[in-house]
């Protein structure tokens, strides 16, 4: 056939370039990749959160004061269970919607592995979330605010009322139900949420999970209060008890018979909330960032292996069998305090000894250099009158809190990345 051209076969696709390799040294520009790309949904998720927040903490300060103040300090509680709640789902939110950033999950997802919806993310976290929360007493900030809330409202009553000789409300938001009430609500938020984590561990409810960590809150809360005080109503027997008064004779004879012994525990009252900043706080939320992330159901194992929390983890596979099966026993001893951050580390570490320690400073340069650029704007504007930052403080707090968590969960997802990316990488499960 002469005269017939013949077409050369088209040239295969040049492969693409190879992905730059991740280290620990690339940790904070990997961070702000993320952050770039998934700007808007996390500024969505964090504004959202907010704005529930604030309305539940204005309805806590409003239910609080009037008639029947017992079943108002009950509404109160139960306000305040909801206002960590929303916490914890905010931040397993803003986790989730930076999963299509992260190299391990479109590697996981080329490899034809399930991906998780944000329901089942949340349905499989918030219950680990909450018993870290409370274990770590996390929730104590939530009561400062809203405790906080309560006496900026309250402040022009009060004051009124000192010069009439009638008491102030304020300050009794958490701490006002009584002991019997309290005790009650906490035995039923208890039975409640047992029900639910059976439910959730034989895969019934859609939502099992989320309801069983709000009741794993309620109880917890509802009970700090009875506790609270029993305490306070026993305290002064406590301290004529002979066993309380012997205790204290042998603290008083180790401070002076022992050289150093005082200055020792005063040393390390002062130097101990540094290390739980700097080094504890950041690998607990690393273990909750390893919990949403966890493609693989060995994941979770990980991160919860050695605790209680472990006792439904054997029904395993690599199709997220732990999104129907979590914790039917949580509790906030010693175990659920250290071990989840302790797996963390050892899952950071993954990825080398210096992701470690460069995660760890990342993560104090965003919350104090935050705190360092608010003070320097408050500085910047130099007004002195309290009317004015009544005014415009709030939205200054928002602008400082905004960026200190978006560039905190950017932060946790890079880490994940780079230790998960590395083991695979090298062969490795990063739940093996």
């Amino acid at each position: 056939m002469s005269g017939t051209s013949v077409v050369p076969p088209p040239a295969p696709p040049s492969p693409a370039p190879a992905a730059r390799p991740l280290s620990a040294w690339s940790l904070p520009g990997h961070t702000l990749r993320i952050l770039g790309s998934c700007l808007l949904s996390l500024v969505l998720w964090f504004a959202a959160g907010q704005a529930v927040r604030s309305a539940l903490m204005w309805a806590a300060t409003e239910v609080a004061h009037g008639d029947h103040r017992q079943v108002r300090f009950g509404v109160v509680m139960f306000l305040f269970t909801l206002i960590v709640l929303t916490k914890l789902v905010v931040t397993v939110g803003m986790l989730h919607s930076v999963r299509g950033s992260l190299r391990e999950i479109r590697a996981r997802r080329a490899g034809d592995e399930a991906d998780e919806s944000l329901f089942g993310a949340l349905d499989r976290s918030t219950l680990v979330f909450a018993t870290i929360y409370i274990a770590w007493s996390f929730y104590a900030e939530d009561a400062r605010e809203l405790i906080a809330l309560d006496a900026m409202k309250r402040i022009d009553q009060d004051f009124a009322g000192s010069f009439a000789g009638i008491k102030g409300e304020g300050g009794d938001l958490l701490i006002g139900l009584e002991v019997w009430l309290s005790a009650v609500v906490a035995v039923i938020a208890y039975l409640l949420k047992m029900l639910f984590a059976w439910w959730h561990t034989n895969g019934k409810g859609k939502a099992s999970g989320i309801l069983t960590a709000f009741f794993e809150l309620a109880f917890a809360f509802y009970g700090i209060n009875a506790i609270f005080e029993l305490v306070s109503a026993r305290s002064e027997w406590l301290d004529g008890r002979v066993a309380t008064a012997t205790v204290k004779g042998w603290l008083e004879h180790a401070d002076k018979t022992i050289p150093g012994w005082k200055a020792f525990w005063e040393t390390v009252a002062d130097v101990w909330p540094f290390i739980v900043d700097a080094l504890v706080e950041p690998l607990t939320w690393l273990t909750v960032a390893a919990l949403v992330y966890g493609a693989f159901a060995q994941d979770t194992r990980a991160v919860v292996r050695g605790t209680r929390l472990d006792t439904v983890a054997d029904r395993m596979d690599r199709t997220h069998a732990l999104t129907r099966t979590t914790v039917t026993r949580s509790t906030t001893g010693f175990q659920e305090r250290w071990i989840p951050p302790a797996n963390a580390f050892r899952l950071v570490t993954r990825g080398g000894a210096a992701l470690f320690g460069m995660f760890c400073l990342c993560y104090v340069v965003i919350h104090v250099g935050t705190e360092y650029a608010d003070r320097a704007a408050r500085a910047l504007v130099g007004n002195d009158s309290p009317f004015f930052w009544l005014v415009f403080g709030s939205p200054l707090d928002f602008v400082r809190e905004l960026l200190a968590g978006m560039l905190t969960v950017c932060l946790l997802a890079a880490t994940f990345d780079i230790a998960a990316t590395r083991s695979r990488e090298a062969g490795r499960a990063l739940g093996a």
